[in-house]
């Protein structure tokens, strides 16, 4: 009886070993590829001038509202009950509208995030087609990306395909 467990436990490990062996985990850095695809640091560029644009309109806007209450304060101790809440409520409209087409800008389902979405797609759909051809290539069972992984304590070089997936990319 005592052999048979022995036996059993030696094939477990065995079996366990050989799966393991067949498991081939790789990486990539994301970051790295991405900064030899000249397509995607136009889009970025692209993207950065937009973003930078609506930032200065909303500037503008938040020194209109800014300057608006600074007056409002000057002049408060001057002014009527009604004058005041009727002041007040127009700085608090305002501050509502800045802050609506903030979110309307950069907000989860807003113009920059639609905008990112329309001209990264095209390259992430290439990057993920390199990366699906480059892990068949490489029996690879699963790939990390370094560049949003966090708590990497080691890696080996053998299992770096980011210069793979750049080849494959340049074809």
């Amino acid at each position: 009886m005592n052999m048979k467990k022995i036996a059993l436990t030696l094939c477990l490990a065995f079996a366990a070993f050989i799966g393991a062996q067949a498991q081939n985990v790789c990486y990539i850095d994301t970051e790295e590829i991405l900064a030899t695809v000249p397509e995607y640091q136009k889009v970025q560029d692209q993207l950065n001038k937009l973003a930078e644009s609506y930032r200065t309109a909303l500037e503008e806007e938040l020194g209109a509202v800014d300057k608006l209450y600074k007056d409002y304060q000057n002049r408060k101790a001057t002014l009527s009950a009604s004058e005041r809440q009727r002041l007040e409520d127009e700085i608090i409209a305002k501050e509502k509208a800045v802050k609506s087409k903030q979110n309307t800008y950069f907000g989860e389902d807003g113009v920059m995030a639609n905008k990112s979405e329309e001209l990264l797609s095209p390259i992430k759909e290439r990057l993920q087609t390199a990366i699906d051809a480059v892990a068949y290539k490489f029996n690879c069972s699963l790939i990390i990306d370094l560049a949003i992984t966090t708590g990497i304590v080691y890696r080996d070089s053998r299992f770096d395909l980011t210069d793979e997936v750049i080849d494959y990319l340049k074809k």
